[in-house]
């Protein structure tokens, strides 16, 4: 499973990255890290409504999940974060602060904060609902500290 996701996402990717690079233009490197976040917040979304009772806790989907948060976590997408490509430069398309550049060893520790918290759930999400309910507070943390930092809010 985590396998296809990579081979998925990095197709997807290949391809939005081309497309953008002849057109000069950083559409298909935004619309893969937005595509990125869409898993993010699906498989957060699904872990999050078991953790509340709003779905009723399942380990092997709530595992999946995890993994799947693990996998997008350590995927290496630096090609989708091209200097330029922030919202005062590209508005309308992107919410990303141009202080993902300019301030980049805080946005990179933001992201080793992500890395852990997905390996921590990634490894205990499976293991009953009080250890999901426990490993997915530093996860969601993880995503409003760079969120709160590094990405515009909605106008």
């Amino acid at each position: 499973m985590r396998t296809l996701l990579v081979v998925a996402l990095s197709a997807l990717m290949l391809g939005n990255l081309s497309t953008s690079i002849a057109a000069g233009e950083f559409d298909g490197q935004i619309k893969a890290r937005q595509a990125v976040m869409q898993l993010y917040a699906f498989n957060l979304g699904l872990l999050g409504a078991m953790a509340k009772g709003d779905v009723e806790y399942n380990a092997e989907q709530a595992n999946i999940a995890a993994v799947n948060l693990d996998a997008l976590a350590n995927m290496n997408i630096g090609a989708m974060w091209p200097q330029g490509s922030h919202a005062a430069a590209n508005p309308g398309l992107t919410r990303a602060k141009e202080e993902n550049w300019t301030n980049y060893p805080a946005a990179s520790e933001k992201s080793k904060a992500m890395k852990e918290a997905a390996a921590k759930m990634a490894s205990d999400a499976g293991n009953g609902l009080d250890a999901l309910r426990g490993a997915i507070g530093p996860v969601g943390a993880s995503c409003s500290g760079c969120h709160d930092t590094f990405r515009a809010p909605k106008n």
